[in-house]
C-alpha cells in the first residue's frame, strides 16, 4: 500500500449510532460541516434506519446492515449531486438515524372528565387513563411531518400530541359505543383493542404505528362512587330483616358480657329489652309487607312479650329485669317482698309482695297451725 493509499484509508469515516437512552426516536449524526468521505463505512444496527438528507430533501434510506458508501449504493444522492463517471470526492449530507424499536409504557389520560349518557345512571362523568406503545412505521413521513431539523428527537416531544389525539378519539368512541359504565371494567382489554384499531390510521398520518393501547382504569366522580359503594353494601346485606336480627343478637351478646351491671344480670336484661324492641319493629315491618302483598303467605302473630321490671336494690334502681332474673335476686336475698318494683302500666312504685306477678315468685309460707 502506497503512502497516499494509507493516508486515504485513515480518512475513511465510520458512521454509526449506539443508543444509550430509552426514549430517543431520532438522532442526527454529528459531522463537521456535514462532510462525508466517499467510501465511508455505514453501520446500521437492528431496530435502526439511516436516512441521508441533502439540501433539505430525503435522498437515500438504509435498512440494517454494513455498507461502504459509494455512488453505486447512493443512487438518489448521486443523482442529486450530479456525479458522473463514478466521481469519488467527499460529499455533504445529513445522516439521521431512526430508532424503529417499540416504545412502551407511554402514558395517556383524560385531563378533564368526559360526560356520557349512561343507560343506567343517566348523564355521568368519567375519567380514564392507561398506557400505549408506538414505533416508527414510515421514516420519511415521520421526519417530514414531525421531526423536521431536530438533531435529537425524544418521545417527550410527541407524547403530548399523541395523548391529546388518543383522548379525543377515546371520548368519541366511548360515546358512540354506549357501553354501560358498570360493564366497562369487564371489557378493558376489548375496549383497548377497539380503540387501537380505530385510531391506527390517525397515527399513520405521522408515520407512527400504535401497536398496543391499554385501558388501565375508568373512574367515576367521588360522590358517585360513594353512592355506588352504599348500593353495593345493600346488595351484600341482602335480606334486611335477617341482617337486623343478626345485629340484635350481636348486641344482646355484647350486653350480656358487660360485667359492670350486677354481675351480668343487668346486661342480659338490657339485651332482652333490645331484642324485644327489635322484634316488635321487625314484626311491624313484616306485617306491613304481608298486608301489601296479596300473594305472600300468612304468618302467625308475634309471641306475647314477658314483662320487665325495675327494682329498688340498696337505694338504687336496677333494671330492666326479666322474671327469671328477679327470681335469682330473690334467691340470694337481694330482693324481698318489701323491695319496691315498677313496670310499664303502674302509676307508682309498689312493694314486690303487693304486685301479683312478683308476689308469685316468693316461696309460699304455710299458714299457722290451728289451736288445740
Amino acid at each position: 500500500m502506497g503512502f497516499f493509499d494509507k493516508l486515504r484509508g485513515e480518512f475513511i469515516d465510520i458512521i454509526e449510532w449506539t443508543d444509550d437512552s430509552r426514549d430517543t426516536m431520532v438522532y442526527r449524526f454529528d459531522r463537521y460541516d456535514n462532510e462525508i468521505k466517499m467510501g465511508a463505512k455505514l453501520i446500521v444496527r437492528e431496530s435502526q434506519l439511516a436516512v441521508f438528507i441533502n439540501k433539505g430533501k430525503i435522498a437515500d434510506i438504509f435498512e440494517p446492515g454494513d455498507y461502504e458508501l459509494e455512488t453505486d449504493n447512493l443512487p438518489l444522492l448521486s443523482t442529486i449531486q450530479g456525479w458522473k463517471y463514478g466521481f469519488h470526492s467527499p460529499f455533504k449530507a445529513e445522516v439521521y438515524f431512526i430508532n424503529t424499536r417499540r416504545f412502551t409504557d407511554l402514558k395517556w389520560g383524560t385531563k378533564n372528565p368526559i360526560t356520557l349518557r349512561d343507560p343506567e345512571f343517566g348523564p355521568i362523568r368519567i375519567r380514564a387513563f392507561g398506557t400505549y406503545a408506538i414505533r416508527v412505521k414510515d421514516a420519511k413521513t415521520f421526519i417530514t411531518e414531525i421531526v423536521g431539523t431536530d438533531g435529537r428527537f425524544t418521545t417527550d416531544e410527541i407524547t403530548s400530541q399523541l395523548r391529546n389525539l388518543i383522548v379525543s378519539r377515546f371520548a368519541d368512541l366511548i360515546g358512540e359505543a354506549k357501553i354501560p359504565v358498570l360493564d366497562m371494567a369487564a371489557n378493558y382489554t376489548e375496549l383497548g383493542d377497539f380503540i387501537t384499531e380505530k385510531i391506527h390510521d390517525d397515527f399513520l398520518a405521522y408515520g407512527i404505528d400504535i401497536t398496543k393501547m391499554l385501558v388501565e382504569n375508568i373512574s367515576l366522580p367521588p360522590a358517585v362512587e360513594e353512592v355506588l359503594d352504599k348500593r353495593t353494601s345493600m346488595g351484600i346485606i341482602g335480606n334486611l330483616n335477617r341482617y337486623t336480627q343478626f345485629q340484635a343478637a350481636t348486641a344482646m351478646e355484647k350486653a350480656a358480657e358487660n360485667d359492670g351491671m350486677a354481675g351480668g344480670g343487668m346486661g342480659m336484661g338490657m339485651g332482652f329489652a333490645m331484642a324485644n324492641q327489635m322484634g316488635q319493629s321487625m314484626n311491624q315491618s313484616n306485617n306491613g309487607h304481608n298486608q301489601s302483598s296479596s300473594n305472600a303467605p300468612s304468618s302467625p302473630p308475634p309471641l306475647p312479650q314477658a314483662k320487665i321490671y325495675h327494682v329498688a336494690i340498696n337505694g338504687e334502681s336496677k333494671g330492666p329485669l326479666s322474671i327469671t332474673q328477679i327470681k335469682s335476686f330473690i334467691k340470694d336475698g337481694s330482693i324481698t317482698k318489701e323491695s319496691l318494683v315498677w313496670t310499664d302500666g303502674m302509676a307508682n312504685w309498689e312493694s314486690a309482695g303487693r304486685v301479683s306477678e312478683t308476689n308469685k315468685l316468693f316461696p309460699s309460707m304455710p299458714p299457722p297451725l290451728p289451736p288445740k
